[in-house]
């Protein structure tokens, strides 16, 4: 049990590094953000110190991670409770919704206030997507096509169609992709089946 806790412990270090990095985040911005001394951050960077509760805590907090995350503590309990949400340097969060690998995947995306006038980047790849907006509106823009999508509507479309999403000057925007193989279409029924007859 101790060699695991060491062995934790002893990743914590290039972790750290890692995600201060990934933030482009140098280490006297990073004191300042945490109260923490940049010696201090070096050397528990560098794996020289271990970390104790009262710098994990601030360090957590300023990379937006959980201490699950910054120490990578193993799951425990439901596993769909589990699913680590994946930052982005844009300030947009990704949620894995599901764990099993081919099929459909399921994923929660929440996107910071955007600009009316942002020039897409669109991106194509093998697949089908279905999309619904949750909270705030969604700008998708498909091909020639540029929509904005409202809480409760959705879109299906071919990822092999140049295509990209953002959130508006109204704000952030939640909403949920489901992502399938090629070919591989959702079963919607449009209707109740018919009783049978009296």
């Amino acid at each position: 049990m101790d060699e695991a806790i060491d062995r934790t412990l002893d990743a914590v270090g290039p972790r750290l590094k890692r995600l201060r990095l990934h933030r482009d985040v140098t280490l006297a911005q990073l004191a300042e953000e945490t109260g923490i001394s940049t010696s201090t951050l070096s050397r528990l960077e560098a794996g020289l110190r271990r970390p104790t509760l009262e710098q994990l805590l601030p360090l957590a907090r300023a990379h937006r991670v959980t201490l699950d995350e910054l120490v990578d503590a193993p799951p425990t309990g439901d596993p769909r409770v589990n699913l680590r949400p994946i930052p982005s340097g844009d300030g947009s969060v990704i949620l894995p919704l599901t764990r099993s690998p081919g099929g459909i995947q399921a994923y929660k995306f929440i996107l910071p206030t955007g600009t009316d006038d942002a020039e897409p980047g669109l991106r194509t790849h093998e697949g089908y997507d279905w999309v619904y907006v949750l909270n705030g509106t969604l700008r998708l823009v498909l091909a020639e096509h540029d929509l904005i999508l409202k809480p409760g509507e959705a879109a299906e479309f071919d990822t092999r169609t140049p295509h990209w999403f953002g959130a508006t000057s109204a704000g952030p925007v939640e909403f949920l992709s489901l992502i399938g193989k090629q070919g591989e279409r959702a079963h919607l029924r449009a209707a109740p089946r018919p009783g049978p007859a009296e």
